[in-house]
């Protein structure tokens, strides 16, 4: 009620009562509220379909809310953890069609920062700032503006001491998180914990609870039209194209071990302190390569796997001396 420009709240959006307590603050205030994010849009629709959220609760539209006087309108945003695709993410790019933040502004985290999310929420908040928009934090104010969806350990043991299970199977957290959580659930009485991993198969009867079996887990990446697994060699080369860059030799040889053409080299991904590649870089490398061949014995150079071992390691050293780092290298031998 305090803040005379725009408001905006973010939050988890699956958090029905978090969002039905910042909308009835909003009222209080004498702000309507505009819901910016599509699970904010099906969550809330969802719960009013049960009963949870009133069917009278009414939303400003996007495309209506900036014809509201900036001291009237609260947005509630998706977009707590700095999501790159989420509707606070995009308006702290200023890609966002419809929302727009303006100096004085004021953007409250109605969240705590989940392990692994830091950079991305420092980021978000960083855009933020950049524009003259005021950042709170629940570590930030003296009164609450988040409480945990999380039981702490007194919650969970009243909730151990109400079910009294046999077995105890944490899933949620790190695994530093999980292994404390067995060995919690192990000092109230409950006689078997099993602490899983991804893709763990867990037997919970008949007899002792206990892993069985692995099955296949982890990420799977688009790849045009095809899913592969994290691991493809496709995916780590590229990762490693990405970083390094590449380099291509090409040499025409007779079958005699003479060179008829080359060696030509083709640089990919690579630059010198000014951020191109200049022909004076690339002769030396080209020079690399001829004495690498003009050192085989001839009857080595009619062997394609001696020479293209004996390029590469001259254009490794040579690509270290120019570059600073080796590239990935590809000698291409013809014969004619």
């Amino acid at each position: 009620s305090e803040q005379k420009q725009a408001v905006a709240v973010t939050t988890f959006a699956s958090n029905v009562a978090r969002v039905k307590s910042i909308v009835e603050a909003a009222e209080a205030a004498g702000r309507a509220v505009c819901l910016v994010g599509r699970s904010m849009h099906r969550i809330t629709d969802a719960a009013k379909s049960v009963g949870i959220l009133p069917n009278t609760m009414e939303f400003v539209d996007e495309s209506d809310a900036s014809q509201i006087p900036a001291e009237h309108i609260l947005y509630l945003c998706t977009g707590s953890q700095g999501e790159a695709r989420a509707a606070l993410t995009r308006i702290a790019r200023r890609d966002h069609r419809n929302v727009t933040f303006h100096e004085g502004d004021t953007v409250i985290f109605s969240s705590r920062q989940i392990p692994g999310n830091e950079k991305g929420i420092f980021e978000l908040q960083n855009a933020l700032a950049e524009q003259g928009v005021r950042v709170i934090t629940p570590r930030m104010v003296p009164y609450p503006i988040h409480v945990s969806g999380h039981p702490c350990r007194d919650e969970l043991r009243r909730m151990y001491g109400w079910v009294r299970p046999k077995v105890s199977v944490p899933v949620h957290g790190e695994r530093r998180h999980i292994m404390e959580h067995a060995t919690f659930a192990k000092s109230l009485q409950v006689p078997n914990a099993v602490t899983p991993r991804n893709g763990s198969l867990v037997r919970l009867a008949p007899g002792k609870a206990e892993i069985t079996d692995l099955v296949p887990s982890g990420r799977l990446f688009l790849d045009g039209d095809r899913l592969v697994p994290e691991g493809a060699q496709g995916i780590d080369e590229r990762r490693k194209l990405s970083f390094s860059g590449i380099l291509f030799a090409t040499m025409t040889l007779d079958d005699s071990g003479d060179v008829l053409d080359g060696p030509v080299v083709i640089a990919k991904g690579l630059s010198e302190s000014d951020g191109r590649i200049a022909d004076e870089s690339i002769e030396p490398l080209e020079i690399a390569a001829e004495d690498a061949i003009g050192r085989m014995k001839k009857r080595d150079r009619m062997d394609d796997d001696a020479v293209e071992r004996a390029v590469g390691r001259a254009l490794r050293k040579a690509c270290l001396n120019t570059f600073g780092h080796r590239p990935i290298i590809e000698v291409i031998v013809l014969r004619s």
